[in-house]
């Protein structure tokens, strides 16, 4: 980040000769103003392959500050705004070879971090959840589901206040250690996110490369206006690791 400095630059004698004080007020000319974070211009005209803007690429909503090195690599929407149906799920396919890398490196894409955050002031405003994963990208399917159940028991998880529930269904990914006894998640956001358009997310499933989580939405999604999704892929360098991010965002309009 450019850092522009706020010291002032003064004569120091107020009889200098007009030579003088026009050598002065030329140092003393400000570098142009740079664009502020809650100023960048609006998202890109949809498009399968466009570049979004920086507030699109998650950095709202970071999982730690930004370091040297820090940089975005790649960035693509894969789902413009638009409302996935029951049935007819946003799907992403991802080739991967297996293992992904070498031992001691896991055999698949492995979630690193969860980030969420809102962008009010990008057209249109948003709320966003974003998973980044470790060794690429994997598959996905998003859907809206009557209710979120958990892989493995087929038992329903409660996510109140909700008003639709998205699934996303990651395949050919994990979320846990070789052993299977601990966790590969750095950091998360409390599940009760409280956004209005996001109000929490929740894990369904972590079993035999299927990856599963569930993501409430403050209103029914069918009601008008509708609440869209966009789904953006993100490949950064972030902290020192080389992340591959499955972004989900959903159009917050409706409460402004």
């Amino acid at each position: 980040m450019n850092v522009i400095s706020n010291r002032r630059c003064r004569p120091r004698t107020a009889g200098l000769g007009a030579l003088t004080l026009l050598l002065v007020l030329t140092a003393c000319t400000p570098p142009a103003p740079q664009p502020s974070a809650s100023s960048q211009p609006p998202s890109p005209s949809p498009t399968a392959t466009a570049s979004p803007s920086p507030s699109a690429t998650g950095d709202a909503d970071e999982t730690a500050p930004p370091q040297p090195g820090d940089k975005v690599i790649s960035s693509t929407i894969t789902h413009d705004w638009s409302v996935p149906k029951s049935g007819t799920p946003f799907h992403t396919d991802h080739e991967n070879p297996v293992p992904i890398a070498p031992p001691p490196a896991a055999p698949l894409p492995t979630l690193y971090a969860i980030g969420a955050g809102q962008h009010p002031s990008d057209t249109p405003p948003y709320d966003q959840l974003s998973f980044r994963f470790n060794g690429g990208f994997p598959s996905y399917d998003v859907e809206v589901v009557p209710e979120l159940v958990a892989d493995g028991s087929g038992q329903p998880i409660d996510m109140p206040g909700t008003g639709t529930i998205l699934e996303v269904t990651f395949h050919g990914a994990q979320a846990h250690t070789a052993d299977g006894k601990a966790s590969t998640v750095t950091s998360a956001p409390a599940p009760s996110i409280g956004y209005e358009a996001l109000t929490s997310y929740a894990p369904a499933g972590d079993l035999e490369g299927v990856l599963t989580y569930g993501i409430g939405v403050g209103r029914p999604m069918s009601t008008v206006p509708e609440t869209k999704v966009r789904v953006y892929e993100v490949e950064k360098i972030e902290q020192g690791q080389h992340l591959y991010v499955v972004a989900i965002q959903l159009d917050a309009t409706a409460w402004k």
